[in-house]
Parts: C-alpha cells; sequence; structure tokens
C-alpha cells in the first residue's frame, strides 16, 4: 500500500533474522525490475583482504584516546565559567561525544575487535556520553537501516516524505517537518526520532524487549548518576540550588544536545542529496541502498580525527565488518572500481545546500522537491491513494 511507512521498529519481516539478501533470492527485493542490480558481490570483490585486519591494541588505543579527550572537556567544563571558554567547551565536548560513538557504533557492528564480549562491553561504554541504548542502537541500526538503507516504508532514517503525505499532514507536522529537515533542525530529529522514539520509549518487538530493557536502565542509572553528582557538585561550588542545575546543563545537556546536532548532520549526509536515491519497495536492491544511496566524503585531517572515517560510507555499508580506519582504504578500490560509487569532499555548505534542496521526495520519479516545488505541483500529484490510509509518516510513529 503506497505511502504507508514502517512501524516504530520494524517492517513486516523479523529485523533480528540474519539478513542475507540478493537480487536473486529474495523476490521482493528488485528481481522483477529489468536492469536493475542486486547483488553485492562484485563490490566485496574489490575490497583488498587488508581492510578487514582489526587488531585489539588499535581499537583500544582509539578507545581510550576518545575516553581522555571527553574527560578533559569534562574537566574543562566543570572549571570554567567565561561564557565563550563555555561555548568552546560545549563544541570540543559535542565531538569528542561524537568521537566516542564512532567508536561504539564500529563496536556494535562487531568491525572493532575480534572479540565479541569486547566489542560489546567497549560499545556499551562508548555510547554512554551520548546517552545512547546500546541494544536498542543494534536494532535500529543494524537490523533495520543497514538492511533497508533507503528502502521506500522501511529504513525510518531521515526517512522522506512525499508532496502528497506533506500536503495531508495538520499545520503543527508541517511546522516540525520545515523545522526538522533545515541544517539548524538535524540535531531535533535525530534527538527526537532516532534517539527518544527508538532509544527511550519505542517498543520493540518481543524477543528483543529484555535486553533494550535492561540497557535502558542502565543508561538511565547512569545519567541520573552523573546528573546527582554533578548537581552535588554545583551546590557546593555556588551555594545554590541553581547552581547545581547549571552545572548539569553545562557539562551534561547541552554537550548531549550539541552532539544531536553533529550526528543528525553526518547521517543526513550519508544519505540524503539531490543524487542520491531512495527507492520504492519493489524497486529496491541491496546494491542499490548500499552503493547507490549514500556516498564516500573525504574530510580534513582535523575533522577526521573527531569522526575516524565514518564519511567515508559505501564501504562501511557495503560490509559493515571493515573497521572504521580502514574505510579510505575500502573505499579507494570500490570507487576506483564501481562506476556507481560517489565520492567527494565534506564541506559544510553543501550539507545546508543539501536541506534547502531535499525537502519531500518523490519515490516514483526519484527526485526532490523544495517546498515551494512541490507546491506548484498539479493537484492529482498532490492527492494521497484513495487506497492509502492516511496517516502519521514513519518519523512520527
Amino acid at each position: 500500500m503506497r505511502g504507508l511507512h514502517a512501524s516504530v521498529w520494524a517492517p513486516d519481516t523479523d529485523p533480528g533474522r540474519p539478513v542475507t539478501l540478493t537480487v536473486d533470492d529474495n523476490p521482493d527485493s528488485g528481481a522483477a525490475t529489468p536492469g536493475r542490480k542486486g547483488s553485492l558481490q562484485r563490490v566485496l570483490d574489490v575490497i583488498p583482504p587488508e581492510a578487514y585486519e582489526r587488531p585489539t591494541s588499535k581499537g583500544l588505543a582509539f578507545f581510550f584516546r576518545d575516553v581522555l579527550l571527553y574527560a578533559a572537556a569534562v574537566a574543562w567544563l566543570i572549571i570554567v565559567d567565561n561564557p565563550l571558554l563555555v561555548i568552546a567547551g560545549w563544541i570540543f565536548a559535542s565531538l569528542t561525544i561524537a568521537a566516542l560513538f564512532v567508536v561504539g557504533h564500529d563496536a556494535a557492528h562487531g568491525a572493532l575487535f575480534t572479540s565479541r564480549r569486547m566489542n560489546r562491553t567497549i560499545g556499551r561504554l562508548a555510547m554512554l556520553p551520548s546517552w545512547h541504548v546500546y541494544e536498542g542502537w543494534v536494532l535500529g541500526h543494524n537490523r533495520i537501516h543497514h538492511t533497508y538503507t533507503a528502502r521506500q516504508g522501511f529504513d525510518f532514517v531521515w526517512h522522506p516524505v512525499t508532496p502528497a503525505e506533506y500536503a495531508a499532514m495538520p499545520w503543527h507536522l508541517r511546522l516540525r517537518h520545515r523545522i526538522e529537515w533545515s541544517w539548524v533542525g538535524a540535531g531535533v530529529y535525530y534527538a527526537r526520532e532516532v534517539w527518544w522514539n527508538k532509544m527511550v520509549v519505542g517498543k520493540p518487538p518481543a524477543r528483543f524487549a529484555r535486553t533494550i530493557r535492561r540497557d535502558r536502565w542502565m543508561v538511565a542509572g547512569v545519567v541520573a548518576a552523573v546528573s546527582a553528582a554533578l548537581f552535588a557538585l554545583g551546590l557546593s561550588s555556588g551555594g545554590t540550588v541553581w547552581a547545581g542545575l547549571w552545572m548539569i546543563v553545562k557539562v551534561w545537556v547541552i554537550p548531549f544536545l550539541g552532539f544531536s546536532f553533529v550526528i543528525g548532520s553526518l547521517v543526513h549526509i550519508h544519505h540524503i542529496g539531490p543524487d542520491l536515491r531512495w527507492w520504492p519497495r519493489r524497486e529496491w536492491t541491496r546494491f542499490a541502498g548500499q552503493v547507490e544511496a549514500t556516498t564516500a566524503l573525504y574530510a580534513s585531517p582535523v575533522i577526521e580525527f573527531f569522526f575516524h572515517w565514518i564519511m567515508v560510507h559505501i564501504p562501511h555499508h557495503v560490509d559493515v565488518r571493515i573497521p572504521m580506519y580502514h574505510l579510505p582504504m575500502a573505499a579507494t578500490a570500490i570507487v576506483d572500481n564501481i562506476e556507481e560509487a560517489k565520492a567527494g569532499k565534506l564541506r559544510f555548505r553543501d550539507f545546508v545546500a543539501n536541506t534547502r534542496a531535499c525537502k519531500l521526495y518523490d519515490f516514483d520519479a526519484g527526485c526532490w522537491y523544495t517546498y515551494s516545488e512541490a507546491a506548484a505541483l498539479s493537484p492529482e500529484m498532490l492527492r494521497l491513494p484513495e487506497a492509502s490510509l492516511v496517516v502519521a509518516p514513519a518519523a512520527e510513529r
């Protein structure tokens, strides 16, 4: 039924089942569409074997380096009161949280260490400063986003809204869409749709409920304990309740909000752009989702210091087992041999331009519209099919 999006957590298949779909063995993968490419095998074949090497010492070095950086950011924010220095501390703390999060993200994929236990342990610890529920992230990110990347009604991360769906929204949801799909609203979108709806309150399938509930309580306990410690510290140094609350906000809350903006922006850049397609369910293939629906973007050494090459995103989607520090090596091999692979430089102005050009999406035509372009469409194109139920989009539920 066109126009309907995925439920709170998953499409109509079990997201926990290991998925190894190809165009030949999945009748719903796009095999019926002439000329569409489905298998990733020719992409996997060009990746050098050394791209999969992952020594334990290297993964631990990145983790402890980022822990020390984050500890320095926390200490800085506790000590300083000058407004300009506090703002600088917020920026640095947000970036160090992002750095730790990328480490946790790699560990959650099993890409950082050969030991499953070490991956789980480091993954949980690295995600604590970003208040992320590890098992909730594994379900939403690994089992859904990576399995169904850029597939209509399945991939919930930055899932586009069609002009007809937007026209059918009440005014407050249209306003929210305009805020969240602007460059300044990327953090609002991420914090609401990915963190709150999936990490905190989303109802997971029964088979994952116990482990996700356990991790939610663990994260809640850490957030509460750190908040209590910071309140006590602020109260003892400032002498007032407001001083205690400000310490929590300054050291704990604003860096989390800053991280939400950083990660929301990065994920937008990964999968939203004038030359990046999303696919109707029947036309989607693994090749389309993992190669044609993302990019390999190279950044300056300063940016890579914090983002750990995660913007070189195509090889990560082609094979999540490649550790972050080998993504450039794998990307070079892919871009040199696979003509559909897109590569370029990471530039903030391109992100801003993308948010202005990509507001609403026509899945059948494979093109993006601005709000003004969509408003100029014919009434027929702005009308939901009668067979469709007018429901809130995936981002709303």
